[in-house]
């Protein structure tokens, strides 16, 4: 592993040449929200500024690019796999676009797939992309139907997971742009913050409110990111449609492998 500081990067679109570059220094394993050992930003971040630099880009393209296999479905404590591979996981509520968004990150139709009836989904899934990275589809949360011994389950698993889990580099908690935010998602900020694992909100399915309100959306999603301890300052914008923001999430996650 290079330890050495990366050169200065170029911003994005300016045509910087990228052959012989390396790919950007990963930051530290096992970041926690207690801020031992806690991520370090990308380059772009240093201005606060939302565009990626080319070799970000890059890293994040090449990175998943490469084969994503499923390896296991995990629905107690005492199934998870060893700590290994820097582990980033998916949260959110049913119907969020967990499944989606990691389809759309992979660019593999069909990897990560929804359940036919939201809640019912129990399980952590465990997927390992390029063997440098291990995607972690988690239970969605949240759905009304769902048989409350069902919740009391997933609630159980998911907070022993988190507390528990070294290699556990952040969750991603999606929120739906196109609707409020429920007590549910306010909940798990709260259990983030409690389990003080660092987590970042993404917001899914972009393609849906006009500009407008989705900017609104994406201010709302800032001051919540602002108020729990745990929580990264940025929030990221993505549609599993469109397309918007999966690169620069990739560029976000390549910081993490």
């Amino acid at each position: 592993m290079d330890h050495h500081a990366p050169r200065p990067l170029a911003a994005a679109g300016s045509g910087a040449d990228l052959s012989g570059t390396t790919r950007p220094d990963p930051s530290p394993r096992g970041a926690r929200a207690t801020g031992e050992g806690d991520s370090v930003s990308p380059p772009w971040r240093e201005g606060r500024g939302e565009t990626a630099s080319e070799e970000w880009l890059e890293a994040g393209r090449l990175l998943f690019a490469a084969e994503c296999r499923f390896v296991l479905g995990v629905q107690g404590l005492a199934q998870l796999p060893a700590p290994g591979l820097p582990e980033v996981a998916f949260a959110g509520r049913s119907n969020v676009g967990k499944s989606s968004l990691i389809n759309a990150l992979t660019g593999r139709h069909g990897l990560a797939r929804a359940s036919g009836q939201p809640g019912r989904t129990r399980q952590l899934n465990f997927f390992a992309l390029g063997e440098r990275l291990m995607l972690v589809d988690m239970p969605g949360y949240g759905y009304a139907q769902a048989a409350k011994a069902v919740k009391e389950d997933w609630q159980g698993l998911m907070f022993d997971y988190l507390r528990g889990r070294p290699n556990l580099r952040r969750v991603l908690l999606l929120l739906d742009a196109r609707i409020e935010v429920k007590a549910s998602d306010l909940a798990v900020m709260g259990l983030l913050d409690q389990a003080a694992v660092t987590f970042q909100l993404v917001l899914t399915k972009a393609d849906g409110p006009k500009p407008a309100a989705c900017a609104a959306k994406l201010d709302e999603a800032r001051e919540l990111a602002r108020s729990h301890p745990a929580a990264h300052p940025e929030v990221l914008v993505t549609s599993s449609e469109s397309g918007q923001g999966i690169a620069l999430l990739r560029a976000e996650l390549a910081g993490l492998a």
